[in-house]
């Protein structure tokens, strides 16, 4: 039978998760010969045989490939027959500027759990990985994906080692951190003065330290975390006094899933996700509490999995369920990697240090996760999720987004990918902005990144608009909450006019005022404010978010006066001094320092202090998440509101709290109720808008729709109201996408523009 001849290159996530490995033993089992290779490009596949079996071959590439692998295209190609004897590897190319993606780091798989207990020179080694999982994003400088290109470089491999590294059958070919016990990485613990080499040592005092309360810093793989006993309320509540964290909640890690299910509720899609290779802290509800300085008051618990060798191997000598591990890093500063710096830094505040001796390229936070209506909903996009790119129609090519202030992540454009940096943080200090400005140094040398246009936030006190703007790029401005119903658009691969509900905190609107309650009638290149909640003043601007009792002051004043207030000031807010509230007042009726907002995050700010659930702020988004948090999601009443002329009024929900408030009723049905009503407003301003412009797509965004029970219902309502909703999940709906919104607009901009000329 006549041979034929393809040639195949594959796009996607198809390096660093053991493709070619896989395009081998497919090639072996269809009588393919030829060659495999990886290229900057992709990976490139030049296939001979009958042409029945090369059909199997492609159609198997897509349907078997590598658990962690992500195809997003193949191209074929017809080519004369070369007559090749058999099908071999070939060594890495670089061809031209374009990419393949990037692997993010991947949690260690059972086949190497399994390895640590059996293979001899394996035996309970901490950096054990194979071509499935290991690091990938932190430890990578340069593609193509080579060993030598990687922080894995300083590490010669043992004859042992290469000889897997080498042979195209064994799970650890071409794995580019091969190594083992003799020739990879080691662990050393700092305590009493010493440096603790041994593994055994290390694991034992360990396990004893966190036993006796003990706090320590232990390197992970995109960065250090603190850990203690989730289950010693004393050692919990140092952490939080020694890492100035008063009141934000902690993240916890569970031995295994089985332990986890004792303390924590878990639905089938959370298991599926808590378990997955990406490994995730997940919120969930909790079910056994384990200590009050854990999660502060709060209904959910951030948990996770181990997901490297070492936590398994620490798991199995720890006497305690779950631990406490939170970000290595002081006050708001960026998770720390460095091993000279975390000694420094942490020695003061801790009781030993575990370090490793390969260096971290790339720092990584662990990515924060919730489900919501079945769905997996990203909160924090870093570790396991970054670099993996969101594909638009559109051209990105040369677009640098430099993304919001808070939660910050920026995002490069390549082709027609949007590729997100990990979470950056808030840029709010110098150590942030250098984390900032070298991972887009990074991201740009790694991606072959060559700028054309920069695109940022309307605000022009932003640091990462200044950054922007000092790149001395032709500059294109966006509105805040332009960019976050795009970068829901964008997520959905949507490009088209619709309905976007855009709630959040903060966003300088088209007006001069603090927008953040936004019905917006929008598609990519433009967009008109169709309704918003009405203008409330912030007495001391930006301090609100740190004492949110002055919006519910703001809020009372506005609505009803002075009067009701002095009348009523010590009942409606008992722990706030008097000098604070006459400060405040003569503010507000001076109109002194007063900015106006439409913030939806503002006013969930005002009811949450109003009621006394979080009068006072510890943490950024509080007072919301502590209403949510104690709503009774059996209560299916709603407030009164107002709708005029595009203006939401909540005069008469406030009358109607504090009406509630004098019967003492419960804070739990207060907070449902409010819950309930803003659900109503929605529901009744799409509809109006809709029957005005017959629009019947809704979009969702903003960092208000990480309420869970705001995003669950609206989603659900307005379903069952027959629109099609769209809203966020592999990219976060807080001010962590706000990148992605930018470099949609931009493309679509620039792609109407040429197309104009």
């Amino acid at each position: 039978m006549a041979k034929a001849s393809y040639e195949i290159r594959v796009c996607g996530l198809v390096q660093g998760v053991g493709f070619r490995p896989f395009i081998f033993k497919l090639a072996k089992a269809n009588n393919i010969l030829g060659t495999v290779e990886n290229n900057n490009e992709g990976v490139l596949i030049i296939a001979e045989g009958e042409e029945l079996k090369i059909k199997d071959f492609i159609n198997s590439i897509r349907s078997k490939a590598p658990v962690a692998a992500m195809i997003s295209s193949i191209f074929l190609s017809e080519r004369k027959v070369n007559g090749f004897k058999d099908f071999r590897i070939k060594k890495s190319r670089s061809y031209s500027d374009d990419i393949t993606e990037v692997s993010p780091d991947i949690a260690v798989c059972d086949d190497c759990l399994r390895d640590m207990k059996e293979q001899h020179h394996r035996i309970d080694y901490p950096f054990i990985n194979c071509t499935n999982c290991g690091p990938r994003f932190t430890i990578i400088r340069d593609l193509p994906y080579d060993r030598p290109k990687t922080t894995m470089a300083p590490f010669k491999m043992c004859p042992q080692c290469e000889k897997e590294y080498k042979n195209v059958l064994d799970r650890r070919f071409h794995a580019q951190p091969v190594a083992c016990s003799t020739c990879g990485p080691h662990y050393t613990l700092h305590f009493d003065g010493k440096e603790i080499t041994d593994l055994q040592k290390i694991l034992n005092i360990t396990s004893q330290l966190i036993g006796d309360g003990k706090i320590l810093a232990i390197k992970g793989l995109g960065g250090y975390h603190l850990a203690c006993d989730a289950q010693n309320e004393e050692a919990v509540r140092l952490l939080r006094q020694r890492k100035n964290r008063e009141g934000k909640p902690f993240a916890v890690m569970f031995g295994d899933k089985e332990i986890l299910k004792e303390y924590l509720f878990l639905d089938s899609e959370e298991e599926q996700l808590l378990t997955s290779w990406r490994r995730p802290i997940i919120l969930l509800k909790i079910k056994k509490a384990l200590v009050p300085s854990v999660s502060i008051g709060l209904d959910t618990v951030g948990a996770m999995l181990p997901y490297m060798p070492f936590h398994y191997l620490l798991f199995e000598h720890l006497t305690v369920p779950a631990l406490v591990m939170t970000s290595g890093n002081l006050s708001d500063e960026p998770i720390l990697i460095d091993n000279k710096r975390a000694i420094e830094d942490f020695s003061p505040i801790t009781d030993a240090i575990i370090t490793y001796n390969r260096d971290i390229h790339n720092r990584t936070d662990d990515s924060v996760c919730m489900i919501v209506n079945k769905k997996e909903r990203v909160i924090r996009r870093s570790r396991s999720f970054v670099p993996s790119p969101v594909v638009l129609n559109l051209n990105t090519e040369g677009i640098f987004a430099a993304g919001a202030e808070l939660v910050n992540c920026f995002a490069i454009g390549k082709g027609k990918q949007a590729i997100l940096s990990q979470h950056i943080g808030d840029l709010k200090n110098l150590e942030t902005l250098d984390f900032y400005s070298e991972s887009v140094n990074r991201f740009s040398h790694l991606f072959r990144f060559k700028p054309e246009i920069a695109v940022a936030d309307l605000h022009p006190d932003y640091l990462s608009s200044r950054y922007a703007d000092e790149t001395g790029l032709p500059l294109l401005q966006v509105q805040h909450h332009h960019a976050h119903i795009a970068s829901c658009m964008a997520e959905n691969r949507l490009d088209e006019k619709v309905i976007g509900i855009s709630f959040d905190g903060t966003g300088l609107g088209t007006d001069g005022r603090i927008w953040g309650g936004e019905f917006l009638i929008c598609d990519l290149l433009d967009f008109e404010r169709a309704a918003h909640f009405e203008y409330i003043p912030m007495p001391g601007g930006d301090l609100v978010t740190k004492e949110p009792w002055r919006m519910a002051v703001a809020c009372l004043f506005s609505y009803f006066g002075e009067t009701l207030l002095r009348d009523n000031f010590k009942k409606y807010f008992p722990t706030i001094e008097e000098k604070s509230f006459e400060t405040v007042l003569f503010m507000l009726k001076q109109n002194i320092n007063c900015p106006q907002t439409s913030s939806a995050g503002r006013l969930f700010d005002a009811v949450s202090a109003l009621i006394g659930v979080c009068p006072i702020a510890s943490y950024h988004a509080e007072p919301p998440m502590r209403l949510e948090s104690v709503a009774d999601q059996n209560c299916y009443d709603i407030y009164p509101f107002g709708v005029e002329n595009g203006v939401i009024s909540f005069k008469q929900t406030f009358s109607k709290i504090l009406d509630d408030l004098s019967k003492n009723t419960r804070v739990e049905i207060i907070s449902s109720k409010f819950h309930n009503t803003i659900v109503q407003i929605i529901i009744e301003v799409v509809s109006e808008i809709s029957e005005e412009t017959r629009l019947k797509k809704v979009a969702l965004s903003g960092g208000t729709f990480q309420n869970k029970i705001l995003l669950e219902n609206a989603e659900k309502q307005l379903r069952n109201a027959g629109y099609d909703v769209y809203s966020h999940s592999l990219v976060p709906s807080n001010d962590g996408g706000i990148a992605l919104g930018q470099m949609a607009i931009a493309a679509k901009n620039r792609s109407t523009k040429n197309n104009q000329n």
